[in-house]
């Protein structure tokens, strides 16, 4: 059994995350949230308050850091949840010897690219102003969107630093656009949106990949026709290949 620790396993992604690992078996689950979790083992505490954590991280093989301040221009939320929280989970992770932290990072982290053509252009659904060969943004370049953008890429770079000096393993996910309804929205998230299934996939792929696999950064989204995150990366190496599209709701 792969012991495994969801932070923020009460939303949406950490739900879909827990039933997709309950359904494949062979994982031993622990919830750590702010409230309760019913039907697991969970610890109750705020990632702000490395106390909090740290006893939520013994004994685990690999942590989900899925828990996150989602309010996007309200500095001290990010300070809070997404810079001093993200580093609390790693080294509360690294004091207890966890094996390896899988990062939701966001899309945010490079949403900023969608300000320049033609990724404005495709963002805004005017797609007969997109070349027929555009560059795709890779899992290399970094261009924030908003505060919580930003604190995204603090995360990844937090998380390099601790694998170079700690050596634990470190994957970071630059997860797309996951809905309640399990379908895109609007026009924009016709390129960004990233299904249930596909999401619970990468993050599995993520805590089974071998432990020599020390850093890495992944972008994450279905199998969009108007995609401009290049998913080459995770396919060659997680072997990620989504199963779903947004072009099957139009």
């Amino acid at each position: 059994m792969t012991r495994v620790l969801i932070t923020g396993m009460s939303g949406l992604i950490g739900g879909i995350l827990r039933r997709h690992l309950e359904g494949v078996g062979g994982y031993e689950l622990t919830a750590l949230n702010r409230r309760p979790v019913d039907g697991v083992r969970c610890f109750q505490g705020d990632i702000s308050d490395i106390d909090a954590v740290k006893p939520a991280m013994q004994g685990q093989d690999v942590v989900v850091h899925l828990a996150a301040y989602l309010g996007s221009d309200d500095w001290e939320g990010q300070l809070a949840g997404n810079v001093i929280g993200t580093y609390n989970v790693y080294e509360a992770a690294r004091l207890a010897g966890v094996k390896r932290v899988v990062f939701a990072s966001s899309g945010n982290a490079i949403r900023g690219f969608e300000r320049v053509p033609p990724y404005e252009a495709i963002a805004n659904g005017r797609y007969d102003e997109v070349p027929e060969d555009f560059p795709k943004i890779t899992h290399e370049m970094v261009r924030p969107e908003r505060l919580y953008g930003a604190a995204k890429v603090w995360g990844e770079a937090l998380g390099r630093h601790f694998t170079n000096v700690y050596d634990i393993s470190v994957l970071c996910v630059r997860i797309g656009s996951v809905t309640d309804g399990n379908r895109p929205r609007d026009t924009r998230e016709r390129a960004i949106y990233l299904s249930h299934r596909d999401v619970a996939q990468i993050l599995h792929k993520c805590v089974d990949a071998p432990y020599d696999l020390k850093y890495d950064i992944f972008l994450a989204t279905s199998d969009n026709k108007w995609s401009y995150r290049d998913l080459t990366h995770p396919r060659d190496v997680l072997g990620y290949q989504p199963q779903d599209s947004a072009d099957s709701f139009e």
